[in-house]
């Protein structure tokens, strides 16, 4: 498969399970990241992404989604007791927050849904386009690393 097939089917899997309510935002982005890289962590990982949602445990500040997607990277490029930071950590994380705030105009949950009532479905939808988004962009920035393009059976960029 190439690289823009898994991007995209990547996205329609985040969407997808936010969407039909199976996780939301933070969850949807990390269980789709983890599958897409073959499980290198169980799927319980993905409880670690559920204190996240609609903004940090219903707070409304930082979105869920660019949360789990920083979790996401953290699963590639972050480090065990003991190891040095990977520099590629910080660089792609920053990419990550910039990429949203330039798309959106804002990584803050409630400027993110001002617009809409939060029970709405066009709420949702938006919110659903969001966590692909995000979903798409890590897994773009990740195919851009030969190690993990190569364990996918791509050539990097």
């Amino acid at each position: 498969m190439e690289k823009q097939a898994i991007v995209h089917d990547i996205r329609d899997k985040a969407e997808g399970y936010f969407k039909r309510g199976e996780f939301f935002c933070s969850e949807a982005v990390v269980h789709a990241l983890n599958e897409a890289l073959g499980w290198p962590f169980p799927k319980e990982i993905t409880k670690l992404a559920g204190a996240f949602p609609i903004g940090i445990g219903k707070s409304g500040c930082l979105c869920g989604a660019v949360s789990g997607g920083a979790m996401a990277l953290g699963m590639v490029y972050g480090r065990n007791h003991g190891e040095a930071m990977p520099e590629k950590m910080f660089p792609v994380a920053a990419e990550l927050h910039d990429h949203v705030k330039s798309v959106y105009g804002s990584n803050c949950c409630r400027v993110l849904v001002k617009d809409y009532v939060f029970t709405s479905p066009e709420r949702k939808a938006h919110c659903v386009g969001i966590t692909g988004e995000v979903a798409a962009f890590v897994a773009e920035q990740l195919f851009k690393d030969e190690s993990v393009a190569a364990r996918l059976g791509l050539a990097a960029e």
